[in-house]
């Protein structure tokens, strides 16, 4: 996917920055799903920073100017449609998989998935057309990965 990414150079308006409109997109509905309960922490800022820097490459600066970038967008945004427009036009099918897990990973990184965050993963999962069987496999996946840490 990085190499995916890294190549697709759209214009957008936060093209005058470098940033990529994929990229943004990805990391606005990142951002929408750590706010979805409200708080918008640090361990879901953390989740997110190493999300962005470790699938797209970019290094800690980039990926502070990429979230600070969605995270603006985000408020600006009356809905994600957008957003998931952008990334189901642009990711295969298994990218849009790798994209429903690195959002159940922003979920649970405060420890707790809300109802509204998994209100929105379902919903975000139908706009991104990946089935709930492939959208709870990307679920299981996290949540294996994180039962070491509990």
């Amino acid at each position: 996917m990085k190499a995916f990414l890294t190549s697709q150079g759209g214009a957008s308006d936060a093209g005058a920055q470098g940033i990529d409109k994929v990229q943004l997109a990805t990391v606005a509905l990142l951002v929408e799903a750590a706010q979805m309960d409200a708080e918008f922490g640090a361990e879901e800022r953390a989740k997110i920073a190493d999300l962005v820097e470790g699938r797209f490459g970019l290094s800690a600066e980039e990926g502070r100017a990429l979230l600070q970038a969605a995270s603006e967008k985000i408020e600006q945004a009356v809905e994600v449609f957008g957003f998931t427009r952008e990334i189901k036009n642009a990711f295969s099918p298994e990218e849009r998989i790798e994209m429903m897990e690195m959002l159940w990973e922003v979920a649970y990184a405060d420890g707790v998935l809300h109802d509204l965050e998994a209100s929105l993963m379902r919903r975000l999962a139908g706009l991104l057309h990946v089935s709930d069987r492939d959208s709870g496999l990307a679920r299981k996946r996290v949540i294996a990965r994180l039962a070491p840490e509990a």
